[in-house]
This record gives C-alpha cells, structure tokens and sequence, in this order.
C-alpha cells in the first residue's frame, strides 16, 4: 500500500490538539477554545482512521488478515492501560467487562476514571467489527455502502440533537467519512486539481469552528470539513506543509500517538493532574515529558513487538491436511 506522506502530519496534529485541548488553558468559559480543539483532534484521527481501514480492505480485502492486525495493533495497550485503571480504581465486573470488551462508551456509559478519554476506543473497535463484517459478507464491493451510511449517521445525529457525542451511532461518521474520503482516493488518486493551496486551511478552520458549542448545528458538518482538509491537503497542499507534515518529527509524533493518547488521560488522573488550577498548570511541563516518555517506551518496548508478532502470525496458513 503506498505511503501517503503527508497523512503523517496530519496524525501527528491530531494528537498535538487532543493533549492541547484536554492539558492547555485555551480560554475562559463558553469562550474558551479546549473542547473545540480536543475534537477537531479527534476529527481528524477518526478521519485517518477510517481512510487508512478502508484503504487497506479495498486493497486486500482479507478480513482474517484484517483482524488479527487490528487486534494486535489496538487491543495489548488499551488492556494494559484498563486492567490498571481497573485495579486502580476497584471497578465493578460489570464496568471492567464493558471496558474489556470496547462497548463502555455505549448507555449507561461505563467508563472509568482515568479511561473516561478510551470511548473513542470503543467506536473505533465496533466499526473494525462492523467493516470486517461487511467486507465478509459482501466483498470488497460491499464497502460502497459506507459514504450512504456516513449520512445516515450524519441524519441520525441531526434528529436526536447530537453534535457531539460518544455514542457510536452518533460519532462514527467521523470515521465513516475518512471511509469515503477513501473510496473517492482509490477511483481519482492524487491527480493534480486545480484547487487553491489554501483550501485545506480553510477547511480546517471550519472543522474548529464546528467542533465549538457555539456554533450549534454547524458541528452536524465536522465529519466532513474534517475529511475534507485531508482529503484536500493531498492533492492540493503547498510544499511547505508537504514538507512539515512529512517531516521527522511529525512522522515519530504519529508513531507514537496511539499511546500519547491513552496515556495522557490516565496520567492526568493521577498527582500529576491534581491540585486547584494554578498547580495543575504547573505540573502541566512534567506531564507532558512523563506523557511523552511512557508514549515512547510503550511503543517502541511494547507496541511495536506485538505489531510484529501479528504481523508474523497473520502471515502463517493453516496447513491443509493429507487427503
């Protein structure tokens, strides 16, 4: 599968702006910019995460394959980070199943404390099983029904007054729009258009605009401002963010920012997040190296062996018997 580079950047940014949203002091109140920044974070991972599943089904549509990488990439961290919340907190059987088992984002939530940012984990394994489904059923052909289901959601979130929501019915057209933005990449490619180079910036910013409480039903929309700044930035991007976005640093902030993700929460629940306003800021420089330190030696010491090991397992066949 080809390496899109610049998708490193924007993985890269997805991440500095959820730890900027939930750790920085981004203004007062109602005015303040945290929860808008945190989800066009969010946005824009759900937005690569469903590009990137739906590029490699359309490509190799082997859900056996699909799924022991998946499981292999997702599963070892996010158990890891809940059986130590679990312990942590002394959670009931019933919040630790629902945690285990990726549905405490459904009603009644069940997430616990210090997890409570893993939700998103919960979306993103339920559409991992729902596409693995589909493509099993239906082949790689099935995954056109994704942009008509992306609206529906979209409809959905619309009826019920959701504009931002952890409920997977109404949150998964973040994902189900990367989902289209892939199905349009794979017929169109990245043959030059003749789009300003400033359209991806343009279309970031309203992505920001839309994740704000204040602009009410313009967040029906994030899905697809969000899809459409990457979408856009591929084919239409200047050089200088070509550049940035597939830079050094961007490429290993996005290796690492699976587990800056699940590690920033919990560390926030911890000392290292305590104390009125003014400490907590002040502990804000220490947070953020601890963060940056465990991201680190998760992935590298952690993460990246069980990546290999699913790879490798994912690789063998079951050999056919003697007739």
């Amino acid at each position: 599968m080809k390496r899109i580079a610049i998708l490193d950047g924007w993985r890269a940014l997805s991440i500095l702006l959820v730890l900027a949203g939930h750790l920085l002091p981004l203004g007062p109140g109602r005015f303040g910019m945290n929860g808008a920044i945190a989800a066009t974070g969010m946005a824009i991972f759900f937005t690569l995460s469903g590009f990137l599943i739906t590029q490699f089904m359309l490509r190799r549509p082997d859900v056996r394959a699909f799924l022991i990488r998946r499981l292999f990439r997702i599963v070892p961290l996010a158990w890891a980070a809940m059986l130590a919340l679990a312990l942590a907190t002394r959670a009931d059987a019933s919040k630790v199943a629902a945690n285990f088992l990726f549905f405490a984002n459904l009603p009644p939530a069940r997430l616990m404390h210090g997890g409570e940012h893993l939700w998103s984990l919960c979306v993103e394994v339920q559409f991992y099983l729902g596409i693995a489904v589909l493509v099993g059923v239906c082949g790689a052909r099935g995954l056109r029904v994704l942009p008509g289901l992306c609206v529906a959601v979209t409809v959905v979130r619309i009826l019920q007054g959701a504009v931002l929501s952890i409920y997977t019915w109404q949150r998964v057209d973040e994902i189900l729009a990367g989902a289209t933005l892939a199905l349009l990449y794979a017929r169109h490619g990245e043959r030059e258009r003749a789009w300003p180079i400033w359209l991806p910036f343009v279309l970031l910013a309203l992505t920001v605009a839309s994740a704000h409480e204040a602009t009410g039903a313009l967040g029906y929309l994030r899905p697809y401002f969000a899809a459409g700044a990457v979408g856009t930035s591929i084919v239409a991007a200047p050089a200088w963010m070509r550049s940035l976005f597939a830079s050094r640093p961007a490429r290993y902030i996005a290796e690492i920012s699976y587990a800056l993700y699940v590690f920033h929460g919990m560390l926030s629940a911890t000392w290292l997040g305590s104390g009125d306003k003014l400490v907590r800021y002040a502990k804000r420089p220490l947070l953020f190296a601890v963060t940056f330190a465990a991201a680190h030696l998760s992935t590298t010491r952690f993460e990246q062996p069980m990546i290999e090991l699913g790879k490798r397992i994912e690789r063998r066949r079951v050999p056919v018997a003697a007739g």
